[in-house]
C-alpha cells in the first residue's frame, strides 16, 4: 500500500476471461452512427485471417484527444485537436488464445439497407447551384453590387450534393439524396432510378465539369479491365 507522495506496488493482475471486450477508437463524426447492441467484426492482429464476431456494449460520454489520449474532461484548455470516443464490444466467440493488451480493429455496421439503388462514392460531388445553372444556359453570371455588403454573396451561395447523368449525350446534375455510406457505394434514397448512367471521375474533374457539356461514352477501357 502506497502513500500520499509514494505510489503502491502493483503485485499481479487478475483477468477475468470468461467475458472477452474489446476496445476501440470512433472518430467523433461517426459516433453519433454507433449504437448499443449493434453488430461488429472484430480482427486480431496477433490472429491473422480471423475474424471473429460482438456487439457494441458501451459507448463513451467523453471525448478523447487524438494526440494526447486524455479525456477533454481531463484537459484545462479547449483544443481544436481532432477527437475520438471509446467504444466496447464484446466478442460472442473469442479464442481461447486470447490475451489481455492485444491490439485490435473493428468494423461496426451502423445500418443495412436491402434492395436499394447505391453509386460509387467518387461519383457524388457538391457544386454550387449558381454555376450550375449559369454553365447549362451558357449565360454569364452576374456580379453583386460594388456597395452590396459581403454577407450576401455568402447567403447566396447555395451548394448541392448530387451526381452527373448522361442523359442525350450531355453531362446533367442531378441533385440525390443519400443514405447510408459503404466502403466503396454510397446508398440513394432519392434523385436517381435504375438504369441511369452516371459519371465517376476524381474529385477535381467532377469538381470542374460543365453541367450541360457534351460527352462521350467509351467502355473499351473498363471491357478491357474485365478481361
Amino acid at each position: 500500500m502506497g502513500i500520499q507522495n509514494s505510489p503502491g506496488s502493483t503485485l499481479l493482475t487478475v483477468a477475468d476471461m470468461s467475458v472477452i471486450t474489446a476496445e476501440v477508437r470512433v472518430d467523433e463524426t461517426d459516433i453519433v452512427n454507433v449504437a448499443i447492441g449493434q453488430p461488429a467484426e472484430v480482427t486480431i492482429d496477433a490472429l491473422p485471417g480471423k475474424t471473429f464476431h460482438g456487439e457494441i456494449t458501451q459507448i463513451g460520454d467523453n471525448a478523447i484527444v487524438r494526440s494526447t489520449g486524455l479525456a477533454t474532461t481531463q484537459s484545462a484548455a479547449s483544443t481544436q485537436e481532432a477527437k475520438d470516443f471509446k467504444v466496447v464490444i464484446t466478442l460472442k466467440d473469442p479464442p481461447e488464445n486470447v490475451r489481455p493488451g492485444l491490439s485490435t480493429t473493428a468494423k461496426i455496421t451502423t445500418g443495412t439497407a436491402r434492395q436499394t439503388l447505391s453509386i460509387p462514392i467518387q461519383a457524388l460531388t457538391i457544386r454550387d447551384k449558381a454555376d450550375l445553372e449559369a454553365q447549362k444556359s451558357k449565360a454569364p453570371k452576374a456580379a453583386a453590387p460594388a456597395n452590396a455588403p459581403a454577407t450576401t454573396a455568402k447567403k447566396d451561395k447555395e451548394e448541392l450534393q448530387g451526381v452527373f447523368v448522361i442523359r442525350n449525350k450531355k453531362a446533367e446534375f442531378q441533385v440525390v439524396k443519400t443514405g447510408l455510406t459503404g466502403t466503396t457505394e454510397i446508398e440513394v434514397k432519392d434523385g436517381l432510378k435504375d438504369g441511369d448512367e452516371i459519371i465517376t471521375g476524381s474529385y477535381k474533374v467532377l469538381r470542374t465539369l460543365r453541367n450541360g457539356s457534351s460527352v462521350k461514352i467509351d467502355n473499351s477501357v473498363a471491357a478491357k479491365a474485365e478481361s
